[in-house]
């Protein structure tokens, strides 16, 4: 008998699919299967996560240092001299939008900062910082985009809690997320969920922590656990699909994207660090089995042959072509799935 995903050993992170996305300028965007399509070019926002998941690893082989490397320098090619970043890259090299402080800006300075932070290579950590500092002083009109930025900040604050930028950066993502409203059946800034929506709560619980806030900390720990609450149904994780919920309105159950998966971890494992409360490890063990089969299609979302992660979950199953979102998704929950087993 075949013991439940929720109970099975956590897998260790595989880097194989992230390598067969990556060249010698960046992280191709998408795949058909596991079959990289060049065509579609590198985008600044996949990039970016794949720093911050080759910056977290704790002991990383060569091959993994090499593709953190290979995103630093990206990123700091897409970066302009105001901060401003590119986000799409063609497969001829050259750049297709102009500079801005759209979600890659954001997710750009969330990379850098963890790479400032975390990397175990000095001239990566002093080249992502000086990178990070350029960024930092920017800010977007765009909440998501804050939020990340907001985490980046986070992360530089953990070795350098005197560096008053990304102090000054992380307070305003929190101001830019916003409070939740009193009522409990809907404890959130917004009146609808879209994307990603685990990382506004967890830039709210990372500003309340660095500010010693119990209001706010309070506001951003019920944003968090009505989010995960919300998400379990039938005994299994069911994120938000891509079409997001509007309150009041019917909630879709398809299609879901890996990326709400993995930011549920991360912010769970954010709410345990700053509370010390092992609650939290609940999220993180419901995130890690959703994509062993513990999720509304009773199917993995990964491929274990490839270490590749699956675009999403449609009624009819797993969407099989593993992209770099979905395969950073899948990298990083495992390695929160490891630590916190």
């Amino acid at each position: 008998m075949t013991a439940p995903a929720s109970r099975l050993p956590v897998p260790a992170p595989s880097f194989a699919h992230l390598a067969r996305l990556t060249d010698d300028t960046g992280l191709f965007e998408h795949a058909r299967n596991a079959t990289v399509r060049r065509e579609h070019g590198y985008c600044t926002d996949d990039v970016a996560r794949g720093l911050v998941v080759t910056s977290r690893e704790p002991d990383p082989p060569d091959a993994v240092q090499q593709l953190a490397e290979c995103y630093l320098t990206f990123l700091t090619h897409a970066q302009d001299d105001s901060g401003a970043f590119h986000n799409r890259l063609g497969h001829d090299r050259r750049w297709t939008d102009e500079p801005g402080l759209g979600d890659w800006w954001g997710r750009a300075v969330w990379g850098l900062g963890t790479a400032a932070a975390r990397s175990r290579a000095p001239w990566i950590r002093d080249e992502a910082l000086v990178a990070f500092t350029l960024s930092a002083g920017r800010r977007s009109p765009a909440p998501h985009a804050m939020a990340f930025a907001g985490l980046g900040a986070a992360e530089v604050l953990h070795g350098q809690p005197d560096n008053r930028i990304a102090a000054d950066l992380l307070v305003d993502a929190a101001v830019a997320v916003g409070v939740p409203t009193g009522d409990p059946d809907w404890p959130w800034p917004q009146q609808r969920l879209t994307y990603a929506s685990a990382a506004l709560a967890e830039v709210v619980i990372a500003a309340a922590d660095l500010r010693g806030d119990t209001r706010l900390l309070a506001a951003g720990l019920r944003m968090l656990a009505w989010l995960r609450d919300i998400q379990f149904a039938n005994g299994v994780l069911s994120v938000i699909p891509v079409a997001g919920w509007q309150r009041h309105a019917p909630r879709a159950r398809h299609d879901q994207q890996p990326i709400e998966v993995a930011a549920l971890a991360d912010a769970c494992v954010t709410a345990a660090a700053v509370t010390g409360d092992s609650v939290w490890g609940t999220g993180v063990g419901q995130a890690v089995a959703w994509f062993l089969g513990a999720n509304d299609g009773g199917t993995a979302m990964w491929d274990p042959a490839t270490g590749g992660g699956y675009d999403g979950l449609t009624p009819d199953g797993p969407n099989l072509n593993q992209g770099a979102e979905s395969t950073l998704a899948l990298i990083s929950t495992l390695q929160h799935g490891r630590r916190w087993s």
